[in-house]
């Protein structure tokens, strides 16, 4: 220790207190009159001597002292460790005294020093000592979650670019049993997705999950009454779980995920620090390794590894998982527009016209859009991907719907009903604008006018209007108002106009072909 030793009465008052009397850490150092730090140390200088209470009655303070205190070899060909090489490792994230031993041991595998000793000769040259925390939890009763504040770097193969991404924590609270991954975001597809591979890992799930107040797990953070976010919570109910995120600013509510946070970190992220990855399922997969390292070493006060304890508290009691995998769902709260349709991810889906202008919400996952309103469903339709509106007849009025039955092929066989000279007008209409469906009010105007004036009428007038070349709805309007459909075409002229051909003339059976091959 960097202190002066305390004489050995105080270190048997300390151990008294603690074993005989079963008072707490703090309360022996109240009583003893010295910081917590200085009994937990010598409490675990007791425990690595193999020291008991009571002590044996031969045990005089010489031996006490000899058993707490081992003097350390005088070299004896032992590889002394570069001490200040260990002292700026340690400032790296993640990177432990353990780790450096493991590390340092492998380099000297005959004239290695043992840890204890490893640390004592560290720790006589640094001085410091940390002190830990430890919380006890009922079997199956929480899972804890959080993201790692030091974040894992991917390397783009393509640019070479440096991308740092997020570590996904999560522990089981009686045994500790761990499990983590990258992913590249926190939002909240990476969130739920990650929670499921957790569940899958674990094998079951936990009565409770306490997550930090990130925005992916809750929508509106509150000490007292936070609001989860619906997706997240939809995920929860998936699985029979209830979340109950920990109040801002209070780490005990997830001390456990806290410390396995720092696991995590010390045992995989510095375990890979000098390791480079080009993808996500490379460092994933790299991580999984080292999972299993982590989940299967023994810890030093319990004697038991955390799969051990997983497999004797947590697992028999974790709940068994659904039948179906979640399916990752988002919801968008929307407003019915002026077409009775709504837009999802920049993608129209009709609703019925009636809730024109209403709000209503919706479900959307990689599949499927189901939309809600007042919490009742009333349509779904299928994901497109196309930019295309998603489009049911039912939901239009009835005079969109009718509209909407028009074909370009069925507006030129209900005009060549009337005469050939109209069918011929009604081919020019559709074929003189860009897309068909732009003529169509036009050929439903020709369609009025025939009721208005009578189709002998409007066939004349389509004749005159194929000889003046005037394919549209005006022109043919004018010519029934002015009544120049009465006046006579030359015989020879109307023969002619009637048989000549040109490329704005396409006629029916164009259309219908182009039908069949759209149907194809």
């Amino acid at each position: 220790m960097g202190a002066e030793r305390l004489p050995m009465r105080k270190i048997r008052e300390v151990l008294r207190l603690r074993h005989e009397k079963g008072l707490s850490q703090r309360a022996v150092a109240a009583a003893c009159g010295m910081g917590a730090g200085t009994v937990s140390e010598y409490l675990s200088r007791a425990a690595q001597a193999g020291l008991q209470w009571p002590l044996p009655a031969d045990l005089d303070d010489n031996a006490l002292e000899a058993r707490l205190f081992p003097a350390l070899p005088a070299g004896g060909g032992r590889a002394v460790p570069d001490l200040p090489w260990v002292h700026q490792e340690l400032k790296k994230p993640g990177v432990t005294l353990l780790l450096l031993w493991e590390e340092y041991r492998q380099a000297h595998v005959e004239s290695a020093y043992g840890y204890s000793q490893f640390c004592d000769i560290y720790r006589r040259w640094e001085g410091k000592l940390k002190p830990s925390m430890r919380q006890v939890h009922r079997a199956g009763e929480k899972t804890f979650v959080d993201f790692s504040g030091k974040r894992p770097q991917i390397v783009d193969p393509k640019t070479g670019e440096v991308v740092t991404v997020e570590l996904f924590v999560a522990a089981l609270g009686a045994s500790g049993y761990t499990y983590a991954e990258a992913t590249l975001t926190q939002r909240l597809g990476d969130w739920t997705a990650a929670h499921v591979r957790m569940l899958e890992y674990f094998e079951g799930c936990s009565d409770l999950w306490v997550p930090d107040q990130l925005r992916s797990a809750v929508a509106r953070p509150c000490r007292y009454e936070p609001e989860v976010n619906r997706s997240y919570q939809e995920l929860a109910r998936h699985y029979g779980a209830v979340v109950l995120p920990a109040r801002p600013g209070k780490a005990r509510d997830k001390a456990r995920v806290e410390s396995m946070v720092q696991v995590a970190q010390r045992w995989i992220l510095a375990r890979l620090r000098n390791r480079t990855f080009f993808s996500l399922e490379e460092l994933n997969a790299a991580i999984a390794v080292l999972l299993e390292d982590v989940n299967g070493r023994k810890m030093q006060k319990i004697g038991k590894s955390r799969r051990e304890l997983w497999e004797q508290l947590d697992r028999p009691a974790l709940k068994a998982l659904p039948a179906h995998r979640y399916e990752q769902a988002e919801w968008k709260t929307c407003r019915v527009n002026i077409d009775y349709h709504i837009e999802v991810e920049r993608h129209p889906y009709s609703v019925p016209f009636q809730l024109l202008g209403e709000t209503v919400e919706a479900r959307f996952t990689s599949t499927i859009i189901e939309v809600y309103y007042k919490g009742r469903r009333i349509v779904s339709h299928r994901r497109r991907y196309d930019g295309q509106p998603s489009t049911v007849a039912e939901h239009m009025p009835s005079s969109h719907r009718a509209h909407a039955e028009w074909t370009p092929s069925r507006l030129i066989h209900w005009a060549e009903k009337t005469g050939p000279a109209t069918g011929r007008v009604v081919a020019g209409i559709l074929k003189s604008r860009p897309h068909p469906e732009q003529g169509y009010r036009a050929c439903l105007g020709l369609m009025r006018l025939g009721k208005r004036y009578g189709a002998e009428r409007l066939e004349a007038a389509c004749e005159r209007a194929e000889l003046l070349r005037g394919f549209s709805y005006t022109t043919v309007k004018n010519i029934l108002a002015s009544a120049q459909d009465r006046i006579a075409i030359e015989k020879d002229v109307q023969v002619k106009q009637a048989t000549r051909t040109h490329d704005n003339i396409r006629g029916g059976a164009y259309y219908d072909a182009a039908s069949k091959e759209h149907e194809c």
